[in-house]
């Protein structure tokens, strides 16, 4: 079989979903790298994306006569997004300048982050209802649930804000630790029922 009459069937509309899938996560994956500056992999997963993109597009384009192709191509689409938008929070690749703002909890919450190896700012200030206790903490994002948590105990209502960092020079930022015992559990769940 060839290519065209394999995409002139209902599996060319699985193919180009397919295709979409691949496409998406790539243009992702490149407007990720170019916001944190890495023009090399941001310019090689464009131009693997186009590649893809053309083709996909190209033979959705042949069958427009067909709802399966024109679902194919959207259907890819969306999936495309889901899917790498889920594997980017699972990866949470890159940093995190955490501030919390906390009217009595500041001193406790610098001082947990720093037991668990955490480089900490303190500092006072004043804000609407008077004085506040503000902490800075620059950490992976991998961590920030074990951050939020932190924060929680020692002071629900505290303000926290958080965004990426675009220079990054000196200070002690904590290793990246990844969750291998999910994993683990998950694999061994899935011997356990084969």
């Amino acid at each position: 079989m060839d290519i065209d009459a394999l995409f002139a069937s209902p599996w060319g509309a699985l193919a180009i979903f397919a295709l979409r899938i691949v496409d998406v996560s790539l243009d992702v994956m490149r407007v990720i790298f170019a916001i944190r500056g890495k023009r090399g992999v941001a310019a090689v997963l464009g131009f693997c994306m186009a590649l893809v993109w053309i083709f996909a597009v190209g033979n959705a384009v042949k069958h427009l006569d067909s709802v399966l192709h024109i679902l194919g191509y959207a259907a890819g689409y969306a999936a495309g997004t889901f899917i790498w938008i889920t594997i980017e929070r699972a990866v949470a690749y890159g940093l995190s300048t955490v501030r919390i703002i906390s009217r009595h909890g500041g001193v406790e919450i610098a001082e947990s982050l720093r037991e668990r190896g955490y480089g900490v700012t303190e500092q006072s200030g004043f804000g609407r209802d008077g004085n506040v206790e503000i902490v800075h903490v620059v950490v992976q994002r991998a961590h920030m649930a074990e951050v939020m948590a932190i924060v929680d105990r020692f002071d629900p209502q505290a303000f926290v804000t958080a965004e990426e960092p675009k220079i990054l020079r000196g200070g002690s930022i904590a290793a990246r630790t990844f969750a291998v015992a999910p994993l683990a559990k998950m694999i061994a769940m899935g011997r356990s029922r084969g």
